[in-house]
């Protein structure tokens, strides 16, 4: 009756192996749906990316205002009526 019970137990370890430490078994599932999440959450951040992108390319096809507002934060650029004054932020030496 012993070897009875033992062999059954063995039975189920072997048949339980494959569900929990095989090709497809449980650690290999969680481990895949943690790395599904993560790359998920890099497509969200990047789509949100992309369609600021997106959006600041048709402002700069459709219309000057976005290639003037360009031209004058990240080029420092005026027109030739304008007159630029630079204030600073604190005085020097305080």
């Amino acid at each position: 009756m012993r070897w009875l019970t033992g062999g059954l137990a063995a039975l189920i370890i072997l048949l339980q192996y494959p569900l929990w430490l095989g090709k497809g078994g449980w650690l290999r599932v969680w481990e895949n749906d943690h790395q599904l999440q993560a790359q998920k959450e890099v497509t969200r951040r990047l789509e949100i990316r992309n369609a600021g992108l997106d959006a600041e390319v048709r402002d700069l096809k459709q219309g000057y205002d976005a290639i003037e507002e360009r031209a004058r934060f990240d080029l420092g650029m005026i027109r030739q009526d304008e007159k630029f004054v630079q204030i600073p932020d604190k005085a020097p030496g305080k």
